[in-house]
């Protein structure tokens, strides 16, 4: 229909292992999601491309350096279309920053912990089980 805007803000996320196959997850500060364990990520913004969007969210909220792979999936959450990458990372040092409040690596144990706790976003165990994300370890 004419004169109707898209409300769907895209944003992409990070799928990152360490060496020892666990889970890199950030623990949401603002909304959706505040509060709660996460994969790093956020809102392309305006003229930017999915893959620098990627290296600039990861960056900004857990210090790594990374390098965008290949596109494992999108979710939507309300208004919000989430691409995901499997990234590697190549530097930098964890801290938790921008929008994470923490920022860890999560094994198998731990993951399936905080799911059953209600402690992960809607959701994300499911999707990262479907698309064979889970960690190794």
């Amino acid at each position: 229909m004419e004169g109707l805007t898209s409300t769907t803000i895209r944003c992409v996320g990070g799928i990152a292992f360490d060496d020892d196959g666990r889970l890199l997850l950030i623990r949401r500060a603002n909304n959706p999601g505040s509060g709660q364990w996460s994969l790093p990520g956020g809102r392309v913004e305006p003229g930017e491309s999915d893959e620098t969007a990627v290296i600039r969210e990861l960056r900004e909220e857990t210090g790594l350096d990374v390098i965008p792979g290949t596109w494992i999936g999108t979710v939507t959450r309300g208004p919000f279309e989430i691409h995901d990458y499997a990234c590697e990372i190549t530097g930098g040092i964890l801290t938790a920053g921008d929008d994470a409040t923490e920022a860890r690596w999560s094994d198998a144990a731990d993951l399936s912990a905080l799911e059953a706790a209600g402690e992960l976003v809607d959701l994300l165990y499911v999707t990262l089980r479907d698309w064979n994300a889970l960690p190794r370890a």
